[in-house]
């Protein structure tokens, strides 16, 4: 049986997506997580696991915000170009 078109394009995000994190243990229990490639992206959890899972959930919105900013700036761009 062949992929769908779906699934075949989540295995493709993913297998292009992969980001080193850094996991360190709170001193207040659980656990601090960020992705220096992404300037601000952190998230924390109880656990190893659910720390890494926040992180992927943290890097998915980080990209997504980037990439609205980097559409605004193109139809800014588009606004402001001189044709003549």
């Amino acid at each position: 049986m062949l992929p769908t078109q779906e699934s075949f394009q989540n295995t493709l995000i993913k297998s292009v997506m992969n980001f080193k994190v850094v996991l360190q243990e709170a001193e207040e229990g659980g656990y601090i997580v960020s992705c220096p490639a992404l300037p601000g992206c952190h998230s924390q959890g109880c656990s190893m696991d659910e720390a890494l899972e926040n992180i992927k959930e943290a890097i998915s919105g980080c990209l997504e915000s980037l990439a609205e900013e980097r559409t605004m700036q193109l139809e800014d761009a588009r606004l402001f170009h001189d044709y003549g």
